[in-house]
């Protein structure tokens, strides 16, 4: 890391801490040349795949602003919805990769929308699933009727994700 003060091209870090719930680092660096001190911060970059190809750094707003769509007119509060995009963002770090397809993305949200609210969990699926027919929502019924969410009193074996529920129920 330069030095700030005088470019010189090394410096020791005398501090470090996690800031951010630990997605931030903060260090506290002193340089060798001049003994001037200065901080700098060291963020964990997750990067977003398109299905064009583009990428972008993960938001938690778009997650939001998403979800927030699927939830209008439904008696969900804002800091619900934080703690949503918050499990999303911790949920897709904790795969360990630095860069991740968007569809994993919409995969991720599915599952704890569906804990909060079925109605907002049946509209965002309807749009990120493509239903093109009745039958697709039918279809999508059935599978909530058939997997009780985790919040149900009647859920059953909470090892297994939604999605590999979903799917196992599907074929």
């Amino acid at each position: 890391m330069n030095c700030p003060f005088c470019r010189f091209e090394d410096s020791r870090v005398v501090d470090s801490r996690p800031v951010e719930e630990g997605t931030t680092i903060r260090r506290r660096r002193e340089c060798p040349q001049c003994g001037q001190r200065f901080s700098t911060q060291e963020i964990a970059l997750l990067n977003i795949i398109k299905r064009s190809g583009a990428t972008e750094p993960f938001s938690r707003e778009k997650v939001l602003v998403g979800v927030r769509k699927a939830c209008q007119g439904r008696p969900v509060n804002e800091d619900d919805l934080v703690l949503l995009a918050q499990r999303v963002e911790e949920n897709l770090r904790s795969s360990g990769q630095a860069e991740i397809e968007a569809q994993e993305v919409g995969m991720a949200i599915l599952a704890p929308l569906r804990e909060l609210d079925e109605v907002a969990y049946l509209r965002y699926a309807s749009v990120y699933r493509n239903f093109a027919s009745l039958e697709d929502f039918e279809g999508e019924i059935a599978l909530l009727r058939a997997l009780p969410s985790s919040n149900s009193p009647v859920a059953t074996n909470s090892s297994n994700t939604d999605s590999q529920q979903y799917n196992r129920v599907k074929n």
